[in-house]
């Protein structure tokens, strides 16, 4: 079922959604499924499974020459959202991105994603490698999400690189975008980020994910910006519990927005990790109550290793 579609069903009603990293390279699936397990009884319509780019570094030998040595490997996304999809009867949602894929790459795939009836898809540009300066998008790729998202658009009408082909098989994607209620970092105002997020939608977008916020006042005012430049379609608010005090750099810092003062203050006062779990828990418990409240479609929750935490909210919430 697509994620449009199980919101016109569930109309009125709040649902939770999760988001999960794939095992590192030489890591099982089963880590995985525990960390699912204990939050699959609050039924999640679909389960996200991001993709990260290889990194890699440059180890300098005696001779002077420099290695490039891959780090970090994400492997198996497609793989992974076939084996969710399989274990427990939900949707998976692969996140596409332009980085380290061409044109080609992503078209294939997404023919493999079809032949597994997989239906949804998030379209995201990805971050810059660490040794970058910048994003760099990898040769005959694309560039921008919005490049992404008209491409998986065009494979929705049968529309293949290959001009040779005249009538290919028609995907049927239901096509998430990612949106910032307090701007990307990269965009020079919070007007230009809207008409960049407009066009997205406009190439063929289905629905929006918020990247984290902790201030619900600044995803109220997004939501409003969103209508009021013609935006209808589902926006779905991402959640993301602190749970340790370094979270306080580290998140601004690497996710660029905001943490409210009175959430500093309270996590400062804390004197244990379990005090400050505590702090995470209830502040993002505030949130969900009132974002159920206002009756978003879905909260969707950024895991990151906090299963057990993402699960009381849950309790607290749902």
């Amino acid at each position: 079922m697509k994620v449009t579609e199980f919101f016109q069903q569930n109309l009125g009603k709040t649902a939770v959604s999760f988001e999960v990293l794939p095992p590192l390279k030489g890591g099982s699936i089963n880590a995985l499924f525990e960390a699912l397990d204990p939050i699959m009884e609050f039924k999640p319509p679909f389960i996200d499974v991001t993709y990260h780019r290889e990194e890699f570094i440059y180890n300098q030998h005696p001779g002077g020459y420099y290695q490039k040595v891959a780090i970090r490997k994400r492997p198996g996304t497609v793989g992974i959202c076939a084996a969710i999809k399989n274990h427990y009867g939900v949707e998976a949602v692969p996140h596409l991105i332009c980085g380290g894929f061409t044109k080609e790459d992503t078209e294939n795939a997404l023919i493999e994603l079809h032949f597994l009836n997989i239906t949804n898809v998030l379209a995201l540009r990805g971050d810059a490698r660490k040794f970058d300066e910048k994003f760099l998008a990898e040769p005959g790729g694309n560039e921008f999400a919005l490049d992404l998202v008209r491409q998986i658009a065009q494979m929705n009408q049968g529309v293949y690189l290959d001009a040779n082909i005249e009538k290919g098989e028609p995907m049927d994607f239901c096509i998430g975008v990612a949106g910032y209620p307090e701007k990307h970092f990269e965009a020079p105002s919070l007007k230009t980020d809207m008409k960049y997020l407009k066009k997205k939608i406009d190439a063929g977008g289905d629905y929006i994910v918020t990247q984290m916020f902790f201030d619900n006042k600044k995803f109220f005012k997004f939501v409003e910006d969103c209508r009021k430049s013609g935006i209808e379609v589902p926006i779905i608010p991402g959640l993301k519990p602190i749970t340790k005090k370094y979270q306080l750099n580290a998140i601004p810092r690497n996710f660029y927005l905001e943490i409210p003062d009175e959430l500093v203050r309270s996590i400062q006062k804390a004197k244990t990790d379990e005090a400050i779990q505590e702090v995470g828990i209830e502040w993002c418990t505030m949130q969900a109550k009132e974002l159920k409240k206002a009756g978003v479609p879905c909260i969707h929750f950024y895991m990151m290793g906090d299963r057990n935490v993402v699960k009381k909210i849950c309790e607290n919430t749902m």
